[in-house]
């Protein structure tokens, strides 16, 4: 792949899968220089209690997992 921003969009696209069957999506904000990926969660996961956890224990294990340079995902 020719970048981070395109690596971590490729492997997003399975995430989403994963989120819509739920009701939710993830739409991607920004890949910073530093490796943080900072995204948006929609639908049911937007008011979703559990929306953090779903961020760190498996949107971002799953970018750290499959693309080198990802340091961290935060949801702005």
């Amino acid at each position: 792949m020719s970048n981070l921003r395109d690596e971590v969009e490729f492997f997003l696209e399975g995430i989403r899968n994963a989120l819509r069957m739920e009701g939710g999506d993830i739409d991607l904000i920004d890949v910073g220089e530093d490796g943080v990926v900072k995204v948006k969660l929609t639908g049911t996961c937007a008011g979703c209690p559990f929306s953090q956890m779903t961020l760190k224990n498996f949107v971002e294990k799953e970018l750290k997992s499959n693309v080198s340079g990802v340091t961290e995902v935060v949801a702005v």
